[in-house]
């Protein structure tokens, strides 16, 4: 991806966000055609290499999903010192609905949704078996990626199917090229929604080959599952995809903790990493995280870590808990060594994940499909010198995710599918969904806005 990534993305992506004045504005001569931008193998691919590049853009993965999540399950681990507006107000769990954070994740989601449909829409013009159906593979796990967020940030948690019938967000199947393709959709149901994500990475997981570099590979494709799978209480699933993978002999966990982070390729445990370049892709974890030492801002980072965190470890030896660091000289604030350089990938499904779904599956099941969760738990912290349990109950799976997971952008959604409150907020208090943009409710009169705002 480091050498394609660089190919110029199709313009045609932005049509989904535009209101009904500005479709006066704009000549529809100006509009593209599948007549003569869909027509070759190679203008699909690069179609299909821009909705990776949209992806990875600080709006949507390359950072803001995993702070948004961290900032609206925070209850006092950690300080927000930074100027803006928006991302206080996660913090703060006040959002209103001209956030720009939240608008930019919507119109971002579906941007790569339009483009994951352009490609599906035009598998036509692929000759050979093998690249079709690589392309159809990455593109629905493109576009299953980020249905999976959209559901997860603005809409309920599913209650294990409980409240599938509830609004979850709108599906939009067909690209939208020109002023003729737009739509006003109007929010299908959780359990639809899902049921769309589920499929489309099953189909991933037959299309897509074994190993595909940086891009989506089948156990990329299992391995996302298996969280969605861990999300919805499907224990059994989630289970044996994350087993599946895990025995593919594909990866292995790093020598070190640091050298899980902070690369410019994938490192041995990456399942999947957004990548980032000097012409593509962006990393506001940095931004965010790190102090201007390491590209973040003058003073205390903009997100720091307090003592309240550190509360999670059980054995001081863990490297885990050392993975931290002060600049004395320009302020006082503790930053996590995750996040330091703002050029870096920024991974996304990490082997640890994996072993953590592995073994709170086997728990709950009562089974030892792969190796019992004190063996799972074992390697992890094996890899982080802290000492070996040797038992484990269900509450050191989850403390050991906590440790592992940190600031990766799980916490909101580990709380919610384990009905763990936030602070004084339940875990379904509806100020932990994100608005529907007021932006897409004043163009859409279909949509429905969440309870609460």
């Amino acid at each position: 991806m480091k050498t394609y990534i660089k190919t110029i993305i199709y313009t045609v992506i932005s049509l989904l966000a535009i209101s009904c004045e500005n479709r006066l504005d704009i000549d529809p001569d100006q509009a593209l055609t599948t007549e003569d931008a869909f027509n070759t193998e190679e203008k699909v691919s690069n179609i299909l290499v821009g909705a990776y590049a949209q992806a990875g853009q600080g709006v949507s993965y390359g950072g803001q999903i995993y702070t948004i999540s961290e900032l609206l399950a925070n209850n006092n681990e950690l300080a927000w010192n930074g100027t803006f507006t928006d991302p206080g107000e996660f913090n703060n769990k006040n959002i209103s609905t001209d956030n720009t954070f939240v608008t930019n994740f919507w119109l971002n989601g579906y941007d790569i949704s339009n483009q994951a449909n352009i490609v599906l829409d035009n598998l036509d013009v692929f000759e050979n078996i093998d690249t079709r159906n690589s392309v159809e593979g990455q593109a629905k796990f493109l576009r299953a990626v980020t249905y999976f967020d959209l559901v997860r940030f603005f809409a309920k948690h599913n209650n294990n199917g409980g409240n599938g019938s509830e609004l979850g967000v709108p599906i939009v199947k067909t690209s939208v090229i020109t002023f003729a393709d737009i739509t006003y959709p109007s929010r299908n149901t959780i359990a639809e929604v899902y049921e769309f994500i589920i499929t489309d990475l099953e189909d991933a997981i037959v299309l897509l080959p074994e190993n595909n570099g940086a891009f989506a590979s089948s156990n990329a494709a299992k391995a996302l599952l298996a969280r969605i799978q861990l999300q919805i209480g499907n224990y059994e699933n989630a289970r044996d995809l994350a087993n599946d993978v895990i025995t593919s002999g594909q990866y292995s966990l790093t020598a070190s903790l640091s050298d899980a982070y902070n690369n410019s390729d994938n490192s041995s445990e990456d399942i999947f990493s957004w990548q980032v370049t000097d012409s593509d892709g962006a990393n506001t974890m940095n931004t965010f995280w790190a102090t201007d030492r390491f590209g973040g801002r003058p003073g205390n980072p903009d997100i720091s870590i307090e003592n309240a965190f550190f509360g999670i470890f059980d054995d001081f030896n863990d490297a885990r808990a050392n993975f931290f660091y002060i600049d004395n000289e320009t302020g006082s604030g503790i930053a996590s060594t995750k996040w330091i350089l703002g050029n870096a990938n920024i991974p996304f499904i990490r082997l640890p994940e994996m072993l953590l779904i592995r073994a709170e599956s086997n728990f709950i099941l009562g089974t030892s499909i792969g190796d019992t969760p004190v063996n799972d738990i074992a390697v992890l912290r094996a890899r982080s010198n802290a000492s070996a349990l040797s038992t484990v109950e269900f509450i050191d799976i989850i403390l050991e995710r906590l440790r592992e997971l940190s600031f990766e952008g799980h916490k909101l959604h580990d709380f919610k599918r384990l009905e763990i409150p936030v602070g004084a907020l339940n875990f379904d208090d509806d100020n932990l969904v994100l608005p529907i943009p007021q932006r897409e409710i004043n163009i859409n009169p279909n949509l429905i806005q969440n309870d609460g705002y």
